[in-house]
């Protein structure tokens, strides 16, 4: 390492990844501090025996990932991008498959719920017509109570895939749903053929093609700052000076602890101080044998015994709601491997404190109760499954090093204070997961893309 970059990234998750490679594409020297032993962030994957390889995190995400991924990474991560076909709905209200689509949707609302086709094209182009400068008083919830009143199961439709996309709640701004819901109901859901690592390990060859200085296990302690301006990062004990810092770290982390908040105006730490962060999430992992198959039941089941949906149920800790995502092996090409990912989101407050007997438990307790809920659709699961496993808020948080282990960033209001950063410090930028909408791969790297453009003006005045 050389002890003067242009720009240094602190965080290697899919916006700094970005963030990184474009710079160094516009001619910068760029240095990429990552505390893990792998990039990726939440993009992520680990391997146990037995040849299981398990992804992190709900791998769905909108078509404008393939424009995307080819114009700021490369034709081949862009042709790796294959829709998931098979998106199941089964709980107490409804029960079908559909593409996930817009066109899908529209025949879903009008042949299921019997909603007025007038009333589904007004609510479609409400909220493709949604943007960050609308107005943000109206909740989620009103607006479902504005075009569908009273209809509890075209609420669940329309949120419970959302939520788990980014953890928004019915009392969040309607805009946080709208945006992102009106990107998935353009084409529907995609995800990444090859598995998380292929795509990893493409991203990391660019990089190093294109320049970057990329440092594995060397996290970022200190953000120097000298007359309200960034000059450089301690990293391992090291100065390394720069003109411009990205985080792509946990906003409020970013502030409090690798800054400091005596560097930021009053008024805009009482701002940081109102940023709520999202809740977190637990997943289940489940190997199936060698050998054995699973016979084509969806590649995504959204699946519940709740009545109705509700915010806070989905995130309790006594589970009624989970995603379970299918990995067949035409997802990775070559091997002959089915694993499946149980997905939950969750509160860190229901798993901080536990005593490591109590911690076991609930873990054992998730994991039970997860195969219980999937041999409704594989009845003969538990003698398939060769290797199991969990994470729950801890380990994410153990990770990823977010604040609480919160998987989806920041609430709303985050995003105002993250875009603001420069403004307080010179040279100072984030790129992190905040607002709801910057949540996800696709959002992720949008907002590295973003971000990347305002350091290149910075670094260019510099």
């Amino acid at each position: 390492m050389v002890k003067k970059y242009d720009a240094i990234i602190i965080g290697g998750g899919l916006g700094g990844l970005t963030c990184a490679n474009r710079l160094a594409v516009s001619g910068h020297k760029v240095l990429l501090l990552e505390s893990h032993i792998k990039l990726g962030g939440l993009a992520t994957w680990f391997k146990r025996k037995g040849g299981h390889i398990f992804d992190i995190s709900l791998h769905g995400f909108p078509i404008g990932m393939i424009k995307t991924c080819r114009k700021y990474w490369s034709k081949q991560i862009a042709d790796s991008i294959v829709q998931l076909k098979g998106i199941r709905f089964d709980n107490p209200q409804f029960s079908f498959t559909t593409t996930f689509d817009k066109v899908d949707f529209k025949r879903l609302l009008k042949e299921e719920f019997s909603i007025n086709q007038e009333v589904i094209d007004d609510f479609f182009h409400t909220v493709r017509s949604m943007n960050f400068f609308d107005d943000q008083s109206m909740t989620t919830k009103e607006l479902f109570e504005k075009f569908f009143p009273g209809n509890d199961a075209v609420t669940r439709m329309l949120m419970e895939p959302i939520a788990y996309a980014n953890g928004s709640t019915l009392d969040d701004p309607a805009i946080t749903y709208g945006i992102v819901f009106s990107n998935f109901m353009d084409k529907g859901v995609f995800t990444f053929r090859g598995g998380t690592d292929v795509l990893i390990k493409a991203m990391a060859d660019i990089l190093e093609t294109n320049g970057v200085d990329v440092r594995l296990r060397s996290p970022a302690q200190k953000i120097l700052v000298r007359d309200k301006k960034v000059y450089g990062v301690i990293a391992n004990g090291e100065e390394y000076h720069c003109d411009a810092i990205v985080s792509n770290a946990n906003l409020i982390s970013t502030i409090n602890d690798f800054t400091g908040a005596s560097h930021f105006d009053d008024d805009f730490i009482e701002n940081v101080n109102k940023v709520r962060l999202n809740n977190s999430s637990c997943q289940v992992y489940i190997g199936i044998k060698k050998g054995e198959k699973i016979d084509y039941i969806g590649d995504l089941l959204f699946t519940s015994t709740a009545g109705k949906f509700d915010s806070k149920m989905l995130c309790a800790k006594d589970v009624t709601s989970r995603t379970f995502s299918i990995y067949y092996p035409d997802i990775r090409p070559g091997t002959d491997m089915y694993s499946i990912v149980a997905s939950t989101n969750a509160n860190y407050d229901d798993w901080a404190d536990l005593s490591e007997e109590n911690y076991q438990r609930d873990k054992k307790r998730l994991i039970d109760t997860s195969i219980d809920a999937l041999e409704k659709y594989i009845p003969d699961i538990r003698r398939k499954i060769d290797y199991i496993e969990a994470a729950t808020p801890r380990t994410f948080k153990h990770y990823t090093r977010h604040l609480r282990g919160a998987s989806f960033g920041t609430k709303f209001e985050g995003l105002k204070v993250s875009m603001e950063l420069p403004k307080q410090i010179g040279g100072l930028f984030h790129t992190g997961s905040v607002g709801i909408i910057m949540s996800g791969w696709l959002g992720a790297v949008n907002y590295g893309v973003i971000v990347a453009n305002n350091v290149d003006k910075h670094l260019r005045k510099c």
